[in-house]
């Protein structure tokens, strides 16, 4: 059975750090592309990160480049989300996806599993 598991989530304060971890079962998760979204309430959910299977990545957020870094861990088949110099606006469910295909897409149709999701709150 295919899962993911996001963990990492809590509360901290403007200016801090969290790591967020998506821990895959049921299949390698270095064959797909990972992407982490996050949905803050009464928003719609964004892309913020995605690593392809080779280890290239991409920003699909503005707003978190300089701040935010994504890696994989193959043998733990686990991917990163790590989050610096965090603030308010940075709080959601953070999500993370496995897409259909070994890059990453551009829409988040093209990616079929998903994690329960993790909260991140982040004090002023």
């Amino acid at each position: 059975q295919v899962q993911l598991v996001e963990s990492g989530g809590g509360l901290v304060q403007s200016g801090g750090s969290l790591r967020l971890s998506c821990v895959a079962s049921g299949f390698a998760l270095d064959r797909y592309a990972i992407g982490w979204f996050r949905q803050a309430p009464g928003k719609r959910r964004e892309g913020v990160l995605c690593i392809s299977s080779t280890g290239p990545y991409i920003y699909y957020a503005d707003s978190v480049k300089g701040r935010f870094t994504i890696s994989r861990d193959k043998d733990k088949n686990t991917v990163y989300l790590q989050m610096n110099s965090l603030k308010p606006e940075d709080t959601a469910v953070y999500y993370c996806a496995s897409a259909d295909y070994y890059y990453c897409p551009s829409s988040v149709q093209s990616y079929r599993y998903w994690g329960q999701g993790t909260q991140v709150s982040v004090s002023s």
